[in-house]
């Protein structure tokens, strides 16, 4: 256990931070995932908006990094297009 004030503050501020990000993480996983299982290309697309959308929020709450975003952006982009062909 720490014995420093800024210590101890410092544990409670990241366990906040720990379950909030947890939270971010596991939002922008179930949106790939609605987006890879989406039976029709317009429930696809619909959730390739929502998915665009949660990442860009993960990247402006600091809880992934930009270029890992873009990266996941790709790939649900190349997804829906392999439904659509």
């Amino acid at each position: 256990m720490p014995q420093h004030k800024s210590c101890k503050k410092r544990m409670k501020v990241s366990a906040k931070a720990r379950v909030r990000n947890r939270a971010v993480r596991s939002e922008v996983k179930t949106a790939a995932k609605r987006v890879k299982r989406a039976e029709s290309v317009e429930d696809a697309k619909r959730a390739l908006v929502t998915a665009y959308s949660v990442l860009d929020k993960a990247v402006k709450r600091n809880v992934i990094h930009r270029n890992k975003a873009n990266t996941q952006k790709s790939k649900l982009s190349k997804a829906v297009a392999r439904i659509e062909a």
